[in-house]
């Protein structure tokens, strides 16, 4: 069957993957169709292209309608199929991929199901110190000081967890607002490191740094690009820093229209397996270690999510036994 030339521009034009199928066969397919289904579509029995039950078994049947299918052009791909019968016992068939739709809502559920989990460990431990101190029994009284202080302890940490959540809330509500201010880059640096200081000297901990006054300024939010600064440094004091001789280096410099950031450690360093996930919420490499030293497994969440927001690109290197380098790149203003 020949198909007119203004209907395949029309194809053409749709963005989406559009097929025209006529008694099974492929009579015409757009640049996205071939992209997705591969190059040799047309003429071809539609079996061939899709076999996804529930799709397959519409569109021979010819039946128009609109439904959402997943393996069309990879395991865990998500289509909504659109079938539209046309003259000639064609239908026209259009794929419209919902795949980051559906990650997207995958990923809100398992965020809530992680923060609901973080929450639940501290405040179960609220919940039973409180009432054993609500008890009429009386308590000796270091143990009722234990109590009391390992619910302050918890009590802070659920705190510590909820302020990184609205902190992530806030920041991307305004992922689509481009940062307007001037924020010079090695005075935030120096401020970070002098608020860093007693976690470092708690830890014997060294932060050094090395900062180029011709790097200037960069486009950015202050507040932002100081949560920035302290969740970096202090995941390298806390994780970063073996033994006596430990020590943290913070280098600003100029790169052309960037301005470098990074911070560098020496400690035990990850594994290249963990290394694309860091950034994921509540993600953590150890992740007894990390709540043992107060950490929410948000920290580099928040990191990627304020470079994000000021157009910057973000770099985790790390090797086993040789540390950690995190880069930051931000526009200079």
């Amino acid at each position: 069957m020949s198909v007119p030339s203004l209907v395949l521009a029309l194809l053409d034009a749709l963005e989406e993957p559009a097929l025209l199928v006529a008694r099974q066969r492929t009579v015409a397919a757009n640049r996205a169709a071939f992209a997705l289904l591969g190059p040799r579509l047309v003429g071809q029995d539609i079996r061939f292209a899709i076999r996804q039950p529930q799709a397959l078994d519409a569109i021979l049947g010819g039946r128009a309608g609109r439904f959402e299918v997943t393996g069309i052009g990879g395991v865990d791909r998500s289509f909504e199929v659109t079938l539209t019968a046309l003259e000639d016992e064609l239908l026209l068939v259009r794929l419209v991929d919902r795949s980051a739709r559906r990650a997207a809502e995958k990923a809100q559920v398992d965020f809530v199901a992680n923060a609901s989990h973080e929450l639940r460990t501290p405040l179960a431990a609220v919940l039973g110190f409180s009432e054993t101190l609500a008890d009429e029994a009386p308590l000796p009284e270091g143990l009722r000081r234990r109590f009391g202080a390992q619910i302050h302890d918890q009590a802070k940490r659920m705190m510590v967890i909820i302020r990184d959540l609205m902190s992530l809330s806030r920041i991307e509500a305004d992922r689509f607002s481009v940062p307007r201010g001037k924020v010079a880059l090695g005075d935030l640096v120096r401020e970070a490191v002098t608020a860093a200081g007693p976690l470092a000297e708690s830890r014997s901990c060294a932060i050094e740094t090395a900062i180029e006054e011709e790097a200037g300024n960069v486009s950015g939010d202050h507040a932002q690009l100081r949560q920035l600064l302290d969740n970096l440094i202090g995941n390298a004091v806390r994780y970063g820093c073996k033994g006596e001789d430990g020590r943290v280096l913070v280098t600003v410099a100029s790169d052309g229209e960037w301005c470098r950031l990074t911070v560098r450690d020496w400690g035990d360093g990850v594994d290249a397996r963990h290394l694309p996930r860091l950034t994921e919420r509540f993600y953590r490499v150890d992740a007894a270690r990390s709540r043992d030293s107060g950490g929410t497994g948000l920290g580099l969440a928040i990191v990627a999510q304020i470079v994000e927001r000021h157009r910057g690109l973000l770099a985790i290197r790390s090797q086993p036994g040789e540390g950690t380098e995190v880069e930051v790149r931000i526009p200079r203003a």
